[in-house]
């Protein structure tokens, strides 16, 4: 399958416009996905705040682990949650390692949590982010992305999935795998990715259908498309990936 695109410097593929095959890339896979797992569940979003600390807290972690660490973190420290973070940004790193002890790397992530708390309170007056609704989405994310822990794909989560509702692609590793594996786009980090999707999402897709669509490649990452064992067989997917086609290939040899 041909590339859709070349090196991020050959500016004079950025500036032509998409061919029909090039537009239709991601609502074709969108169609396959939904027609085969459904519609996903409806989210209801978080404040931005809530939804940073979920994203810093999730990389690498389960969903569903992700979201009883939220619980735990409202279990061990009375008084906090959505939009009252304050006795979470009190506490002793000690105590946040142990309250998040279900996340990957919580040694790693509660010293920045508890720095990331500290440091918006000190830069805005007060532990909230609903500022944000007031600026562009680049600016948003320029803003978070000054911070340790966050990159484009907690920026992006930020923006996209809580109530600020903006057009952002979250790439987590799921997402990046299933596009890398179809070979929608060149190979590259998760910033570079999504920048190179965002050409290709349609004008009309609007924050919800982005959520919906990052939603559908995460199921399919988490139920068919796994990290070591994928099952390529039942995909849906299967006549638009290459790596599939050799997977296959490769076990009639055997």
């Amino acid at each position: 399958m041909a590339e859709l695109f070349t090196q991020p410097e050959d500016l004079a593929a950025l500036r032509r416009p998409l061919t029909p095959e090039q537009a239709d890339k991601l609502p074709h896979l969108h169609r396959l996905l939904l027609g085969y797992y459904g519609t996903p569940p409806e989210r209801k979003p978080w404040d931005p705040l809530t939804q940073l600390i979920y994203s810093l807290l999730s990389g690498r972690t389960k969903t569903p682990a992700s979201h009883q660490v939220m619980r735990e973190l409202e279990r061990a420290f009375p008084g906090a949650g959505p939009g009252h973070w304050e006795p979470v940004r009190d506490a002793p790193v000690a105590e946040l390692e142990r309250a998040i002890q279900i996340v990957t790397f919580p040694e790693q992530k509660a010293p920045r949590l508890k720095a990331l708390l500290e440091q918006i309170s000190v830069r805005t007056g007060a532990l909230s982010l609903d500022f944000l609704h007031r600026y562009r989405t680049e600016k948003i994310r320029d803003w978070l992305e000054q911070f340790e822990g966050v990159g484009a794909q907690v920026s992006a989560a930020v923006v996209n999935f809580s109530t600020l509702r903006r057009r952002a692609l979250c790439v987590d590793a799921n997402h990046l795998r299933v596009i890398q594996r179809l070979c929608v786009v060149p190979r590259a980090d998760a910033a570079t990715t999504e920048e190179r999707l965002m050409r290709l999402v349609p004008e009309t897709w609007d924050a919800e259908m982005l959520d919906q669509h990052h939603s559908l490649v995460k199921i399919h990452a988490q139920t068919l498309c796994s990290f070591e064992q994928p099952k390529c067989e039942p995909c849906p997917l299967l006549k638009l990936c290459p790596t599939g086609e050799r997977n296959l290939a490769e076990l009639k040899l055997r």
